[in-house]
């Protein structure tokens, strides 16, 4: 691996674990500006919105099971499982990084979002009002 694939590998597995631990603190430090977050549910540029997230999440996870990391210079994708206290049970994730002088500035989370319609008013945030 060269210096800035290193780089890149210790700001995702460091966001990673910051994530999963529900540590919106930890994560942040690996988060840069502008910031982008897309999910089946979600597409938020709040990079502290979806940092405050974080804890709410990790309350319903219950293990998370790493099955590949990729990484480049300035981009990395992870798939993992991730069980969960919910009539979702399993979901398998494939989540995707892009990263600006050693920054994650963008996330695109890829799963089935089927299992989680009927919990989907309670994972959306609410519509701003004009």
């Amino acid at each position: 691996m060269t210096t800035t694939q290193n780089r890149t590998r210790d700001a995702v597995r460091g966001y990673h674990q910051a994530r999963f631990r529900g540590d919106a603190a930890a994560a942040a430090v690996h988060v840069g500006e502008p910031f982008r977050f897309q999910s089946p549910f979600i597409d938020s540029r709040d990079r502290l919105g979806h940092l405050e997230t974080l804890p709410g999440f990790v309350s319903i996870v219950t293990k998370v099971e790493l099955i590949s990391e990729l990484y480049g210079e300035d981009e990395a994708t992870l798939v993992y499982d991730v069980h969960t206290a919910t009539p979702a049970g399993v979901q398998r994730t494939a989540e995707h990084f892009r990263l600006a002088d050693g920054k994650i500035v963008s996330i695109r989370l890829i799963f089935d979002a089927a299992p989680w319609q009927p919990m989907k008013p309670h994972i959306e945030p609410p519509a701003s009002t004009p």
